[in-house]
Formats: C-alpha cells, sequence, structure tokens
C-alpha cells in the first residue's frame, strides 16, 4: 500500500466517492495537498483521506474512504496514522475529527487513541461526536 497526496489525474475517482464536499472545491483541495491518495500495490486506487483545518489553525480530518474490498485489512488506520505523522511534522500539537453518534467509526477513533472532546446537534441529525488527539 502506498499513501501520498492526491494529484489532479486522481480528481474523478474522488468525486465518485466523495458526496460531502462541493465538488467545485475538491480540485482546490487536491492542490492545497488536503487530500491524501491511498494506492495499493498495483498502483491502483483504493482509498482517500481528506482534511482542513479547525479553526484555521487546528487540523480537522474531514473523511476517509476506503473501497469496501479493501476495508478490514487496516487501510484506515494506516493512512490516519500517516496523517498524524504528516501534521507532527508540520509543528501540529493536536489534531481533530468527527463521527456521528450512531456510526461505528467512534470506536475506530477511540482505538486510536482519541478523545472525547464535545459534540454537536443539529436539527433532525445524530449527535455530532467531536474527537482530539495529541500527537
Amino acid at each position: 500500500m502506498n499513501i501520498e497526496f492526491a494529484a489532479e489525474s486522481d480528481y474523478e475517482y474522488i468525486v465518485e466517492s466523495d458526496h460531502h464536499i462541493l465538488e467545485s472545491l475538491i480540485m482546490t483541495k487536491i492542490k492545497q495537498n488536503e487530500i491524501y491518495i491511498i494506492r495499493n500495490h498495483q498502483h491502483m486506487n483504493i482509498g482517500w483521506m481528506r482534511y482542513g483545518y479547525f479553526w484555521d489553525n487546528t487540523p480537522f480530518m474531514n473523511m476517509i474512504w476506503v473501497d469496501e474490498q479493501y476495508r478490514g485489512d487496516g487501510v484506515g488506520r494506516q493512512v490516519v496514522l500517516f496523517w498524524e505523522n504528516h501534521m507532527k511534522q508540520r509543528g501540529c500539537k493536536m489534531v481533530m475529527t468527527s463521527t456521528l453518534a450512531n456510526e461505528a467509526a467512534q470506536h475506530f477513533y477511540r482505538g486510536l487513541g482519541y478523545k472525547d472532546a464535545g459534540c454537536l446537534l443539529l436539527e433532525n441529525e445524530p449527535l455530532e461526536i467531536i474527537l482530539i488527539k495529541s500527537i
């Protein structure tokens, strides 16, 4: 497996599975190196991870996508740890993410050392759990 910054050639692959961002912002995120692409040993795309910044200074992981046939093999864990290491090298002391209270992802993040830091309750939506980790 290889993790690297997404390139413009990865745009279509990301657009197909990322329905949580305005399509017009994806290329900007690629150019700002805020999307990692995950490739298997045959150099085929198998997933991606997108992040931004909370308060414009704290790295915030917005979304991880791993193609279904590669889930459960530690790919998500590897990309999160890769991102955390990259953020630490850039001088960051903390990272953040969030997940819905009705999603199993909360257990994934807690298993990686993330701690509950609060929540957001939007009308007609499940509770959004905010998670942080010192790095």
